[in-house]
């Protein structure tokens, strides 16, 4: 076996392979491995500066320690999810490939099977199959998600190097025979509050109060059939609102400033001086004051002919 030496370690494995057939399988693998080297080779690694096992839905490389670790970080935080767009879009459901990712650095040696061997490597790919990173894939919209591991983030990430902001970066700790590991994910942990996002087609607001409040209480909605409530339109009004109680002026007057009366206020007064009798009641009232009314008035005529026609 040869000495340990210091690589990074860089794993790529295949959301739901086992789920497809040989065809498309082979497919997947085809697209991982295209995916893979362009990645790299957009990183300025070529095949003379790297080593690469297949694990049949997945690829593990061990890259020259001398590579630039920041390049190969923008390569795979922007090339990978650019090639990934690319083939989805041309590939039918069946065909779709979403990737699982590790970044990490360590001390791996190479056996004379050409067996890979260090505990570094073991940890990388523990990280790769850790449930955390499984489950934020499934949550993302996007067809990629990457975390990297507690050495290569206290080494490089932190610094905020540019096109590698460390606050996209959110620390995940994973459950392991050999004890918990710690690790940072890029993008937001699974089951953290997503950025708002459009749902025209789901008919959903913002999480929280009713009505799509969010945080803010949903409004008090006062009690049907209060005081001030108006009333449904009747037959043929228009949508109008049916009047409130009905406002009569008859003789005297009355002085009204400012206010509202009889229905909303678009169907109120408020304002002005008018002159006359004030009578309130319902809008029937005024059918049957207007009837008596009128009775009125016809008895006092018949009695007015019959004088002057006495008189003459």
């Amino acid at each position: 076996m040869t000495h340990p030496v210091s690589r990074t370690i860089l794993l790529l494995d295949i959301e739901r392979f086992s789920d497809r057939d040989d065809v498309e399988q082979a497919y997947l693998r085809r697209m991982l491995y295209d995916i893979t080297d362009r990645a790299l080779e957009h990183a300025g690694i070529d095949e003379t500066r790297r080593l690469r096992a297949d694990r049949g839905d997945s690829v593990m490389a061990l890259i020259d320690a001398n590579a630039p670790v920041t390049t190969l970080l923008r390569a795979l935080l922007t090339e990978v999810p650019a090639q990934l767009r690319t083939v989805n879009r041309m590939a039918s459901r069946s065909a779709q490939i979403r990737l699982r990712g590790v970044l990490a650095t360590g001390y791996v040696a190479v056996d004379a099977l050409d067996g890979w061997v260090g505990s570094d490597l073991n940890h990388a790919c523990r990280l790769l199959d850790a449930q955390p990173l499984r489950a934020a894939l499934r949550e993302r919209a996007d067809d990629f998600a990457l975390c990297v591991s507690e050495a290569l983030y206290t080494g490089v990430v932190r610094h905020d190097h540019p096109g590698v902001p460390a606050a996209d970066f959110r620390p995940m700790t994973v459950d392991s025979k050999n004890g918990p590991l710690k690790a940072w994910l890029h993008g937001p942990l699974p089951g953290a509050a997503a950025p708002t996002r459009d749902h025209a087609d789901t008919g959903a607001g913002e999480a929280g109060a009713p009505g799509g409040s969010g945080d803010r209480p949903a409004p008090t909605v006062p009690p049907r059939g209060g005081p001030g409530e108006d009333r449904p339109a009747p037959a043929g009004s228009g949508g109008a609102p049916a009047p409130g109680p009905a406002l009569r002026v008859d003789g005297g007057s009355v002085d009204i400033s400012g206010g509202v009366l009889g229905g909303n206020q678009y169907g109120g007064i408020s304002g002005g001086h008018f002159s006359g009798n004030v009578t309130f009641g319902e809008p029937g009232d005024r059918e049957r004051g207007d009837r008596e009314r009128g009775g009125r008035n016809h008895g006092g005529r018949a009695q007015d002919g019959q004088e002057q026609g006495g008189s003459a």
